[in-house]
């Protein structure tokens, strides 16, 4: 019996065969005389149950008796038995399912042993059953998709291991071979491990680019021998990542340009690129330049992002003629590729004279002649030829000359008589030129003081000052400040301002301005009214404080701006009082009949006297409208018969100020053919109008004449107790008869009759009673009338010459308004 066992297979998969061995060795150490036999049989793996595996009686040359007397059976060490002997036939079959992968794995041949037992005699028969391979599995992969991710810098030949494909079948049945989807970049090559495995590995045999084929997806496909023929199959996908792999490439090999000598700092020279053909930050190149030894650096540099060159130091065509640079443009991968820059320079006159003082006096005497010697000046040009050659001049027009008396030597003089009160100090600038193209020059300042004297007047800094000021300003409030300068120092340029007498509107200036003697701060004294007076012009005097002082004067102009403050003032139609006006519209009139034009005025200006007109009310608003701008009242449908005679309408009249103003006018609109028509209806239309507006004076008067009553009656009352009790004092003192006194009505006692005493008086009214008084006329007699004892019925007078009133001169004035007393 062979178990085919190699050293380096596993004992695990050998567990049946080896458990076989041991058996039929204790079977054989115990039994040396048993009759033993050995038969094999090959069969393929997953045989179903009962299928035959052979005949054990026939190939055994045992009988059928003999197996059932000898009871035979089988005899294994596994705890599974796959295969059941049925002894009435002899024959050997399948009893459980044989999976040749479980049983053996990958040891080849795969089989297992067992033995027949017969007794009586004792008999021990082995029975080896190999289980044949079959095609019953297909390559597969672990996973179902193998990521790679390689770099566009892959070299050729480079290699890339795959995933191994399993196949539990063995033989020719296992996995044969590997394929790769055709694709331009790489090739499959398979292996084999010592263990006889075979693996594949992908190699790279064309480089990748990543800007041309970014991903790349091939499939990976493990086949089998056996037949039908099994396959499995993987996804491979390829990212390709980007490298640098393009360096940059300038667009010129060679820049030239050209600059000016003594050109200033960040004057732009000329601009270097370099494109790359990677993207990303693989395209983002940068410039420097090449040779930072040279010294270029000072004198340029470049911005390496845009590749502009800058002068950054000072260029000298005397020094340096022309200068050569070496640009690298550099990627973020290191790449790099190089260019040249020539740079020539132009030459400049670029040496400026240069001047030295020798000698200067300051300060100098306002009264010193012409010719007096202020300094003297050494100049020096550098630059040779026509650059060298300078020009001496003094700028501006200063009462100074220059004159050369030595080479390079030159004199500075006054020319004319120095005036202090013009010019104080003067900044004397001397100009040295020389003859170059363009031409060079240096300057230098010399500074002289002269004596003051006082003979310069004030000088306002306009000539005519002028201001602007809302009215209904409040008084007090500061309109504009003048200005006066004056050349003289110390007390001769002390300035004071003075308001000069003059008139406005018949008024003194000093009544609507004033003026700050020390600051030149103009106040409005009182407030203006744009409606009165729209310009004040006057005359302002600034005054030095020398001796005899000098002044000089400035008109100010103030102009005052208009304010919304007057209402609309309509001028047609007229309201009056007492009288009544309207306007007639036929009942013919057609739409967009002119009834009438409301006329109105502001007296305000500009857009404060722009006026509006507005329908606010109105009898039978359908009938009537009236202009925006023009005031005029139309008719806005067909007059009919059935529009009221009175029509009555509301106007308001309103500016475009700021806050707006407005006045309101009534128009009388009679709507008739014929004026009976209209009178008829106005009679009654101004008599209820007059009637509504007395109504409330006629109240009021009531209310005071009765006030008025009142008051009459206490004083006349309190005048006749105090009359009556003089009167008794008068008769009370003199010699004359006592006379009763009887009141007004008084009924004689006597019984004789009665007597009414009746008093005159003279009253004197105005035409206006309800202001008038009355006014007692002088008692200059008095009729007494005396009742004599002795005659009965008869009255006797008597003339009484004497007045009974202390001072008959003295009037008695009572106000009854007009009453009788």
């Amino acid at each position: 019996m062979t178990c085919g066992i190699r050293a380096s297979t596993r004992c695990v998969k050998w567990r049946i065969c080896c458990g076989q061995i041991w058996h039929l060795l204790f079977f054989l150490f115990y039994f040396n005389q048993l009759v033993s036999g050995h038969i094999r049989y090959s069969i393929p793996e997953e045989m179903k149950k009962g299928s035959l595996i052979g005949n054990v009686a026939q190939d055994l040359g045992l009988d059928l008796k003999r197996l059932h007397s000898g009871r035979a059976r089988i005899v294994t060490g596994e705890s599974i038995q796959y295969t059941e002997l049925k002894t009435d036939k002899g024959i050997l079959v399948v009893k459980e399912r044989m999976d040749r992968e479980q049983l053996c794995g990958d040891v080849t041949p795969c089989s297992f042993s067992f033995e027949v037992i017969l007794e009586n005699p004792m008999e021990l028969h082995q029975i080896t059953v190999e289980i044949i391979d079959i095609n019953d599995h297909s390559p597969s992969f672990k996973r179902d998709k193998i990521n790679f991710e390689i770099s566009e810098t892959a070299n050729t030949g480079a290699r890339f291991s795959l995933a191994s494909a399993e196949d539990p079948d063995v033989g020719i049945n296992g996995l044969r071979e590997y394929f790769l989807t055709e694709n331009d970049n790489f090739v499959l090559k398979q292996n084999s491990n010592a263990d006889g495995k075979k693996y594949a590995e992908m190699v790279l045999q064309k480089p990748l680019d990543r800007e041309t084929n970014p991903n790349l997806s091939l499939k990976l496909i493990a086949v089998d021998g056996g037949t039908p023929q099994r396959s499995g199959t993987v996804n491979i996908d390829i990212t390709v990542l980007d490298i640098n792999d393009n360096a940059p490439v300038f667009n010129q090999s060679v820049y030239k340009a050209t600059v000016m000598e003594n050109a200033p700092r960040d004057t732009y020279v000329t601009t270097v690129n370099a494109s790359d053909a990677d993207s990303g930050t693989n395209s983002i190149v940068t410039y420097y330049f090449s040779d930072l030894n040279s010294g270029l650096g000072d004198l340029f540099m470049i911005d390496e992002k845009t590749g502009i060159i800058l002068i950054s130091g000072s260029l000298d065509y005397e020094k340096d003629r022309k200068y050569e640079l070496r640009i690298d443009a550099k990627d973020q991968g290191g790449l790099t590729d190089s260019s040249k820059v020539i740079i020539e320079v132009i030459d400049i006159n670029d040496n400026s004279p240069v001047i030295s003082v020798m000698s200067f006096t300051s300060p100098v005497s306002e009264d010193s002649p012409p010719g007096t010697t202020i300094g003297i000046i050494n100049v020096k040009d550098l630059d040779s030829g026509d650059n060298g050659q300078v020009n001496c001049r003094i700028e501006q027009n200063a009462p100074f000359k220059i004159k050369s008396n030595l080479r390079n030597y030159y004199t500075l003089v006054t020319d004319t008589l120095l005036d202090r009160e013009s010019v104080s100090e003067y900044n004397i600038t001397v100009v040295v030129t020389d003859a170059g193209i363009p031409p060079l020059s240096t300057k230098r300042t010399f500074h002289l003081k002269v004596s003051d004297v006082n003979d310069n007047a004030p000088v306002f800094s306009e000539g005519v000052y002028n201001a602007f000021i809302t009215e209904n300003n409040a008084p007090g409030i500061s309109v504009l400040t003048v200005r006066a300068k004056d050349p003289d120092e110390n007390q001769n340029a002390r300035i004071s301002y003075i308001l000069e007498n003059t008139n406005i509107g018949g008024s003194p200036v000093s009544e609507y301005v004033s003026v700050n003697s020390e600051s030149g701060v103009i106040h409005a004294v009182r407030s203006f009214d744009y409606e009165q007076i729209k310009q004040l012009a006057f005359v302002v005097k600034a005054q030095d404080g020398g001796s005899p002082p000098l002044s000089s004067n400035v008109t100010v102009k103030i102009m005052i701006q208009d304010q919304n403050d007057n209402p609309p003032q309509v001028l047609y139609p007229v309201q009056t009082g007492g009288s009544l006006v309207a306007e007639m519209v036929p009942r013919s009139a057609d739409v967009g009949y002119l009834v009438t034009k409301v006329v109105a005025v502001d007296v305000d200006s500009g857009q404060n006297a722009w006026l509006s007109y507005k329908l606010q009310k109105a009898t039978d608003r359908a009938l009537f409208e009236v202009g925006l701008q023009n005031g005029e009242i139309r008719t806005i449908r067909q007059v009919t018969d059935k529009d009221a005679v009175k029509q009555r309408l509301t106007v308001i009249v309103e500016d475009n100020g700021q806050p707006s103003r407005s006045a309101t006018v009534i128009v009388n609109v009679a709507v008739a053919d014929s004026f009976p028509e209209v009178l008829s209806e106005f009679t009654d239309f101004t008599h209820d109008k007059e009637y509504n507006d007395n109504l409330t004076f006629y109240l009021v008067l009531a209310l005071a004449v009765v006030s008025f009553l009142f008051i009459t009656c206490l004083v006349v009352i309190i005048s006749v107790k105090i009359y009556r009790w003089r009167q008794s004092r008068v008769l009370y003192h003199s010699n004359l008869p006592v006379i009763p006194y009887y009141p007004p009505r008084y009924s004689d006692t006597l019984g004789t009759g009665t007597l009414q005493h009746v008093y005159n008086y003279e009253v004197c009214r105005t035409t206006d009673s309800r202001k008038s008084d009355c006014k007692f006329g002088r008692a200059g007699s008095q009729n007494v009338l005396i009742m004599d004892p002795s005659s009965t019925g008869t009255m006797q007078r008597i003339q009484s010459e004497k007045s009974i009133l202390d001072e008959p001169d003295s009037p008695l004035e009572v106000s009854c308004f007009g009453l009788k007393c």
